[in-house]
């Protein structure tokens, strides 16, 4: 499924009109209106912002799975699923075998990421 159609049926699961939901999202009725037709595609702010809203993961929305939410039941899956939405759908796309990994991969895994984050914000205060 499209991410315009599961982005659609998610405002309508929710009872909310294109309106409404762009005045929540602080975007214009148009790009509501432009995302459920597929013709734009959220920014990465966006699409957390979508995410976070709907309580579904980004991977949901971008159509990579059918489980509305990743399993954050331990501390391992929360800290992983956190360094990767602030990291971005770039990084996310990139591990997609998540559920399958162990504990020690997946912690192996957030060290990976946590220094990727750390250079960028240290490029950032360069700049």
């Amino acid at each position: 499924m499209s991410f315009g159609k599961r982005f659609k049926t998610l405002r309508l699961e929710k009872n909310l009109t294109q309106a409404e939901l762009a005045k929540i999202l602080s975007i214009g009725e148009s790009t509501i209106s432009f995302y459920e037709s597929d013709k734009r595609e959220p920014d990465y702010e966006t699409l957390q912002k979508i995410a976070d809203f709907f309580d579904v993961s980004v991977d949901y929305l971008l159509g990579r799975t059918d489980k509305r939410n990743i399993d954050t039941s331990n501390d391992v899956d929360e800290r992983l699923h956190k360094v990767m939405q602030e990291l971005g759908p770039d990084v996310l796309l990139a591990f997609y075998d998540l559920p399958n990994m162990t504990n020690e991969e997946k912690e192996n895994v957030i060290t990976l990421l946590e220094g990727i984050k750390a250079k960028r914000e240290k490029k950032k205060k360069k700049e």
